[in-house]
C-alpha cells in the first residue's frame, strides 16, 4: 500500500513517543492524535518498513469517552494534519486519562527492558512542593505552565512553532500551555531574522527574546539585524514587535545573541539561583519547587551521609546539588559536574553557603573515568558511602556512565529521567552491575504532552 493511501484503524494501545498503536492486517500502525478505544481514518504517511507503517489521523469515526476539544485549537483534528502545531500531542485527552496512558508506557517500558513490574504513582506538578498552596498547583486543564517557548522563524518571515514532526513553521493563533506573558508576546513578534527565538520568562516576571539567526549580514540595509526589547514586562508596554528585515546574506555562523549569557534569577521556595537567560532551566513553572522536594523525599527513603563524597552529575546550575544540602546542611559535600562552562560558573555561586560543596566542568564520563583512575583510597571510600543524583538529558546516561559509575560503588543513586525509555534501559544496565531498583516516582510535568519525568531510587 502506498503513502498517501487512507484507511480505517482501530485504536488498541498507546505507545512511546505521543503515537498510538493500531493495526491493519497484522501490521502496527504508529498513528497520533487519536488514543484506545478509537476507530480512526488515518492516510500513510510511511510504508517502507516492514515491521511497521506510520500514519497521521484525519478522522474519528468513533470517539473514546476520554476525547475532549483540544487543549489548542490549531491543533484539533478538525485542521488539517500538515497544519496542527507540535507539542501538544496528549491535548485532545482528559488530563486523569492522560496520566494514565503515561504511566502505561513507563510501567510498560520498564516490564519490556528491566524485567520489572513495578507499582508507580504518577503526581501533579506541585504536589510534593514544600509549603504548597493553592497557587502553586497546575491549573485545572493542565495549561499555562511554560515559562520558556521555542519559536521559529522561517525565510519568509512567518513566525510560530514547527508543525508536529516536521520543520515546517506554521502560524497559530493561541500558545495554552505557555503562561500567560510569553503568550502575549509571542503572538505580536514579526520582522525577525529566520532562525530560531527563545522566549523565556523568569521569576522577575519580565520576558526576555533570545534571537538564535540562521544568517548573518545585511546587504545595502545599512543597519543590524532585526532585534527586540530583551527584557518587557509580561503583557506590558514594549512587549509587542521586533522590527527590521529579514537578512538576505548566505547561511553563516551568526554571532550569539549578547542577551542569551545575560544573568536572570530563578527563585525556588526561598532560594535564588542565577543562570544565563539562555541556559537550561526546568520548563514548567512549578517544576523546580517539585523536583527539589522529590528528590528530598526520594533521599529520605536512604542512608544519606552528608559528609561523604556526594555527587550531582549533569547538575546544570545546582538546582539538586542544593537540594541534598538543605537536608544535609551548612557542611554537606556534594560535588556538581556539568559539562556546560557557564552553567558550572553559577552553580559554583548558587552552592557557595555550603562549605563542602564545588562546581566542576567536564562531561561526566570523562570526571568518571578521572575519578576512576586518580581517586585515593581515602577518596574512593567516601565515595562509596555517597548519594549520586543523576539527571541527565533525554537520551539517558548510557550503558558506558551507568557501567564506570557502577565502578565507583556510591551507596545509592537517585535517577530523575525525562524518557520512560531511556530510564528503563538505564535501569536494565544498574541491574546488570548490582543496582536494584527501590522505588520509582512519576511527575506529570507536561501536561498534554506524551512526556513524563520519573524519580528512581536504585542501591546496591
Amino acid at each position: 500500500m502506498d503513502t498517501g493511501a487512507e484507511i480505517d484503524l482501530d485504536i488498541t494501545n498507546v505507545a512511546h513517543g505521543g503515537v498510538f498503536v493500531g493495526r491493519h492486517e497484522g501490521r502496527v500502525i504508529f498513528t497520533p492524535d487519536t488514543l484506545p478505544g478509537e476507530r480512526v481514518r488515518v492516510r500513510l504517511t510511511e510504508t517502507g518498513k516492514a515491521s511497521f507503517w506510520r500514519a497521521e489521523t484525519v478522522e474519528v469515526l468513533d470517539e473514546s469517552p476520554h476525547r475532549l476539544p483540544h487543549i489548542w485549537p490549531d491543533a484539533d483534528i478538525s485542521v488539517a494534519p500538515e497544519l496542527r502545531p507540535g507539542g501538544a500531542d496528549f491535548g485532545h485527552i482528559a488530563l486523569a486519562h492522560q496520566r494514565e496512558l503515561k504511566k502505561f508506557v513507563l510501567k510498560d517500558s520498564l516490564q519490556r527492558m528491566a524485567g520489572l513490574d513495578v507499582d508507580l504513582a504518577i503526581e501533579p506538578a506541585g504536589s510534593t512542593a514544600a509549603g504548597a498552596d493553592a497557587a502553586d498547583e497546575e491549573s485545572v486543564d493542565g495549561t499555562a505552565w511554560r515559562t520558556r517557548l521555542s519559536l521559529h522563524v522561517d525565510e519568509d518571515g512567518k513566525v510560530g512553532p514547527y508543525a508536529a514532526r516536521s520543520h515546517r513553521v506554521i502560524e497559530v493563533g493561541s500558545h495554552p500551555l505557555a503562561v500567560s506573558g510569553l503568550e502575549s508576546v509571542a503572538l505580536t513578534l514579526q520582522g525577525l531574522e529566520p532562525g530560531r527565538i527563545d522566549l523565556v520568562q523568569a521569576s522577575d516576571g519580565m520576558v526576555r527574546l533570545l534571537s538564535r539567526p540562521e544568517t548573518t549580514g545585511r546587504r545595502g540595509s545599512g543597519g543590524g539585524r532585526g532585534t527586540a526589547k530583551s527584557g518587557v514586562p509580561a503583557g506590558g508596554p514594549g512587549a509587542a514587535k521586533a522590527k527590521g528585515r529579514r537578512a538576505r546574506s548566505r547561511p553563516a555562523s551568526a554571532p550569539l545573541d549578547p542577551q542569551l549569557f545575560a544573568t536572570v534569577t530563578e527563585r525556588v521556595g526561598n532560594r535564588e539561583f542565577s543562570m544565563d537567560a539562555g541556559g537550561f532551566w526546568q520548563v514548567h513553572r512549578l517544576a523546580p519547587a517539585t523536583l527539589t522536594a522529590a528528590v528530598q523525599r526520594a533521599v529520605a527513603t536512604i542512608d544519606f551521609d552528608p559528609e561523604a563524597s556526594n555527587l550531582d552529575l549533569y547538575g546544570g546550575v545546582g538546582l539538586l546539588a542544593a537540594a541534598l544540602g538543605d537536608i544535609g546542611g551548612a557542611g554537606t559535600k556534594v560535588t556538581s559536574i556539568e559539562s556546560e562552562a557557564r552553567a558550572t560558573e553559577h552553580a559554583g555561586e548558587n552552592l557557595a553557603e555550603w562549605i563542602g560543596a564545588r562546581a566542576e566542568p567536564s562531561r561526566v564520563d570523562h570526571y568518571l573515568t578521572r575519578v576512576l583512575a586518580e581517586a585515593t583510597p581515602v577518596e574512593r571510600a567516601r565515595l562509596r558511602r555517597g548519594t549520586v543524583v543523576l539527571d541527565p538529558p533525554r537520551s539517558g546516561a548510557g550503558a558506558e556512565v551507568v557501567r564506570s559509575l557502577a565502578r565507583v560503588q556510591p551507596e545509592a543513586v537517585v535517577y530523575v529521567a525525562c524518557d520512560p525509555v531511556a530510564l528503563a534501559r538505564d535501569v536494565a544496565t544498574f541491574a546488570e552491575v548490582g543496582y536494584t531498583l527501590r522505588s520509582v516516582t512519576a511527575y506529570d510535568l507536561f501536561p498534554n504532552s506524551h512526556h513524563v519525568e520519573a524519580v528512581a531510587v536504585l542501591s546496591r
